[in-house]
C-alpha cells in the first residue's frame, strides 16, 4: 500500500509538471534569455524543485554545447527530477508548441503573406517579456555575482558582446580558461567555490555513457537514412536533413551565432528563400514561442515547398519542417541524456567548479545584453549594426521610435515589479493593453 501510495504520488507530481512543461512552452517567447528566466521562476523560486546552484551548474553546462541552450536546460531540468523519461517530456514540450505555430506561420506566409495581424497579436505579449528578462538579469545577478571580480567578469563580457564582433563561445572559454588556470594562486577570486567534494567517490559508467550516445545517434540519423533509401540522397528532402543537422551540431553561443551561416547557405549558395523571406521568417520566429532556433523550420518549409517534387507541395513542406525540427532538436537529447552523468560529475572538481563560476558571471553579463538588444528592436523599428574590425556599435533610428512599445513595456514593468502581479497576469493585462492601443489607432 505504501508503494501503491508512492508510485501515485510520484505519478501525480509528473503528471502535474507535464503541464508545467506544457506551459513553459506555450509562454516561453523572447528567446534564450526569457526562457531562461521563466524555467528559473518556474522550478528555482515558485516551486523549489530544484536549488540554485544546481540551477546555474546546468546553465552552465548547457551554455557550451551546441544547440538550443534553453531547451537543453528544461531537458536537464526534466532528466534531473524523473530521469530519461521526464528530460524527454520536458524538452519535446519546450519546443512542440512553438514548432506547431511556426508551421501554421509558415503556411500562412506561403498562402497569405506576412500578415501585419501576426505582429498586432504579440506585440504585447513582447513587451511583457522584457520585464521578465530584466527580472532574470536581477536574479542571477544576485546569486552568480559574489565577488568583486565576478560582477567586473560581467560588465566586461556585456560590453564584449555589445560593441565588438567577438564571439560568444570565445569569450565563455577564455573566461573559463582564466578562472581554471588563476585557481591554485587565487581560489576565491570569483567568490567562494561550490563543489560537491562527494562526487568524487561516484564512479562513471562509461559503457552506458556510450551506449546512450550510439543509440541517440541512431535515433537521430534514422530519417535521413530513410530519405536516402527511398528518395535518394540527390532528394531536396535530403539536402535538408544533412544541412540542419550540421547546423545543429556546431551551432555554438545561440540562434544569433548561426543565422550569419544559415542565411549565406539558404539565400546564397542554395537559393532555398530570399533574404527579404530569411528576414520574415526571424521575425516570425521572434513572435512565436520556443527558441528563436525556430527560423530553421521556416527555411526547412520553403525549401520543401519549392522543391521540384512528385508530392503535393504543402505536403512535401511539412515534411520539410518536420524533418528540419528533428534534424535541429534531437542532437539536445543527445548531448544531455549522454553527458549528463559526465555533467553531475564536474561538481567533483574544484578547479572545474571555480571555472564555471567565471561561466556564469560572463551569462549574466550576456544575458544583460541580450535584455537590451531586445529592449532596442522592441522600442525602436530600425536598428542596425556598425561594424569596423572587432568594433560593432549598434545604431538606431531615431525616426522609427516606438512610443507604444515604451508605455507597454513600462506598464508590464510596473505591474510586475511595483505590484508584484503574477507573471501570467501581466501578460495578459498588457496583451489586452496592447489590443487596447491597436483598436483606437495608436499601435
Amino acid at each position: 500500500m505504501v508503494k501503491s501510495d508512492r508510485d501515485f504520488s510520484v505519478r501525480a507530481e509528473k503528471d502535474a509538471l507535464t503541464q508545467t512543461w506544457f506551459k513553459i512552452g506555450c509562454l516561453s517567447f523572447g528567446g534564450a534569455a526569457a526562457q531562461i528566466a521563466l524555467l528559473h521562476r518556474e522550478f528555482v523560486e515558485e516551486r523549489r524543485l530544484i536549488d540554485e546552484r544546481s540551477f546555474l551548474h546546468a546553465l552552465n553546462l548547457c551554455m557550451l554545447l551546441p544547440g538550443p541552450e534553453a531547451q537543453q536546460l528544461a531537458t536537464y531540468l526534466g532528466w534531473r527530477l524523473f530521469g530519461v523519461s521526464g528530460g524527454l517530456l520536458a524538452g519535446s514540450l519546450f519546443v512542440l508548441p512553438g514548432a506547431v505555430v511556426m508551421l501554421g506561420l509558415s503556411i500562412i506566409y506561403v498562402y497569405f503573406g506576412a500578415h501585419p495581424t501576426i505582429a498586432i497579436l504579440f506585440f504585447g505579449l513582447k513587451c511583457a517579456v522584457l520585464s521578465l528578462i530584466i527580472h532574470a538579469v536581477i536574479r542571477l545577478g544576485r546569486r552568480a555575482l559574489k565577488s568583486f571580480a565576478a560582477f567586473v567578469l560581467a560588465i566586461i563580457s556585456f560590453l564584449i558582446m555589445a560593441f565588438t564582433t567577438i564571439s560568444f563561445p570565445f569569450v565563455i572559454s577564455l573566461a573559463a580558461l582564466f578562472a581554471y588556470l588563476i585557481d591554485p594562486i587565487w581560489p576565491a577570486l570569483f567568490g567562494a567555490r561550490e563543489y560537491d567534494e562527494h562526487q568524487s567517490l561516484q564512479p562513471i559508467a562509461w559503457l552506458s555513457i556510450l551506449k546512450s550516445a550510439c543509440l541517440w545517434i541512431l535515433i537521430w540519423a534514422l530519417p535521413l537514412g530513410l530519405i536516402m533509401l527511398t528518395l535518394g540522397s540527390d532528394h531536396r528532402l535530403f539536402d535538408i536533413g544533412l544541412f540542419f543537422g550540421k547546423l545543429a551540431s556546431l551551432s555554438f553561443g545561440g540562434a544569433y551565432a548561426l543565422l550569419a551561416w544559415l542565411a549565406q547557405t539558404a539565400v546564397e549558395t542554395k537559393s532555398w528563400l530570399s533574404s527579404a523571406e530569411m528576414a520574415d521568417g526571424l521575425g516570425l520566429a521572434e513572435t512565436t514561442p520556443g527558441p528563436t532556433i525556430l527560423v530553421t523550420e521556416f527555411v526547412g518549409f520553403l525549401a520543401a515547398y519549392r522543391a521540384p517534387d512528385p508530392l503535393p507541395p504543402l505536403v512535401a513542406a511539412s515534411l520539410g519542417a518536420a524533418l528540419t525540427i528533428w534534424m535541429t532538436f534531437v542532437p539536445s537529447f543527445l548531448f544531455i541524456f549522454a553527458g549528463a552523468p559526465l555533467f553531475e560529475r564536474v561538481r567533483s572538481y574544484p578547479r572545474l567548479a571555480s571555472a564555471f563560476q567565471a561561466i556564469t558571471a560572463v551569462i549574466v553579463g550576456v544575458i544583460a545584453w541580450v535584455g537590451v538588444w531586445f529592449a532596442l528592436h522592441l522600442i525602436f523599428a530600425s536598428v542596425t549594426m556598425f561594424e569596423t574590425g572587432l568594433i560593432r556599435i549598434p545604431l538606431v533610428s531615431w525616426g522609427s521610435f516606438q512610443p507604444e512599445a515604451l508605455g507597454l513595456s513600462t506598464l508590464s514593468a510596473l505591474m510586475f515589479f511595483g505590484l508584484r502581479l503574477p507573471l501570467g497576469v501581466v501578460i495578459v493585462l498588457t496583451i489586452l493593453a496592447g489590443f487596447g492601443l491597436h483598436v483606437v489607432g495608436f499601435a
